[in-house]
This record gives structure tokens, sequence and C-alpha cells, in this order.
């Protein structure tokens, strides 16, 4: 897969999906706790127009926490007006911008999980293809997504196994169901996991609280 090809794409589908939304909507909370929808989408074009050195002065004022840091630069960039944001997503959709530690599929992997984050709360079908959920259900088990997508241990003793696709990882105790589905639990969207089933479930239910 043509990585940065695709994360280009995807950054268009976050932009078509967020013109289409209304004001009650883009208000509603998403998947991540700390964001609504529209928070979500000024995390998503942050980096277009927070640079790596804001980053990091933000980060040390937040006691070192690139999570606080990054939560509360969202907030502060869904205050600006919906297309001036979907416009930075388009207009620097090819831009290949730094994520270190997750490296580019950390950045392909955050667009693919962020558009259900806001998509599944309001029932939209909205959603990146199957093959996208296979790259990104291929990188999940990874040391590289074990530094913030899916923490180490999570999967360990599973055998995971997608529906719609022939996808299948690990041994123990099953896991099966939409490959959407079983990559937003792994990420830690326990909503996902009524879309599961298998005896693995249950202990992929606790890892995630």
């Amino acid at each position: 897969m043509d990585v940065a090809a695709r994360t280009a794409a995807n950054r268009h589908l976050l932009a078509d999906f967020f013109d289409g939304l209304d004001e009650s909507q883009l208000a509603a909370q998403s998947l991540c706790s700390a964001w609504t929808v529209r928070e979500v989408l000024g995390h998503s074009a942050m980096p277009f127009s927070v640079g790596i050195a804001r980053l990091l002065w933000r980060t040390l004022r937040a006691g070192g926490s690139i999570d606080r840091a990054a939560a509360a630069i969202a907030a502060e960039q869904a205050r600006r007006p919906v297309p001036e944001l979907t416009g930075l997503l388009r207009t620097y959709a090819g831009k290949r911008v730094p994520a270190p530690g997750v490296g580019p599929m950390g950045q392909f992997t955050d667009h693919c999980i962020h558009l259900r984050d806001c998509a599944r709360p309001l029932g939209l079908d909205a959603d990146v293809s199957l093959a996208d959920w296979r790259e990104v259900l291929d990188w999940l088990p990874s040391k590289q997504a074990a530094l913030g997508v899916a923490p180490a241990g999570r999967i360990d003793g599973l055998a995971l196994r997608a529906h719609d696709q022939d996808w299948s990882w690990g041994s123990g105790a099953e896991v099966a169901g939409p490959s959407e589905a079983i990559a937003m639990a792994l990420a830690g969207r326990s909503v996902a996991l009524a879309d599961l089933s298998g005896p693995g479930v249950t202990t992929l239910r606790e890892r995630i609280a």
C-alpha cells in the first residue's frame, strides 16, 4: 500500500464528512472522551496550522503530557470556522507530517479511527475502505502501535478474525467481527465490542476498561 496516497485520500474523505455536518452534529460527543466531533476536526487539521515547535512548547506547559497539549490545541483549533479547517485538510492532503514514534502508519491509522470516532455516535455510515482497515489491523499489533494506539498486552492470548475479509491474527480465545469493529476495539473504543463475538471479547473488554 502507498501509505502517503491513502492518507491523502482519507484527508479528503474527512474534509467531505465534516463539511456535511450541521452544528448539532459538530457539537456532539465523539468516541474520544476529551473531544466533541468539532474538536476531532480541530485535531485532524492541527498538523497543518500548528508547527512541531509550538506543540513541543505546549507539551512542556502541560507538564510533559503530549496528550493534554494536543487536547488543548484541538479545542483551540475547533473555534475556527469548519470550512477553514476542512480547507486545510484538502490543501495539505498530500503533506508528510512528522509523527514521532508511530510514523506514517500511525498517522494513517489516526485518520481511519477518528472518522469512525465521529461517524459512529452520529449513526452515520461514513467509513474508510475495507483495504484500509486491513492495513490498520496488520499494523495495530506492532510495537509502534503500542506507543499510543493499542497498548502492549491488549491482544496477548487472543485470536482475532475478521468476518468481512480474509484476515486473522494470533492464537487463543477468539474475537471475531467486522474489520472496523476489531480495529476500533483494539484502539480502546469499548462501544465497538458490541459488534464482536467470541470468548475473547470478555478479556478484551476487561483490558480496555
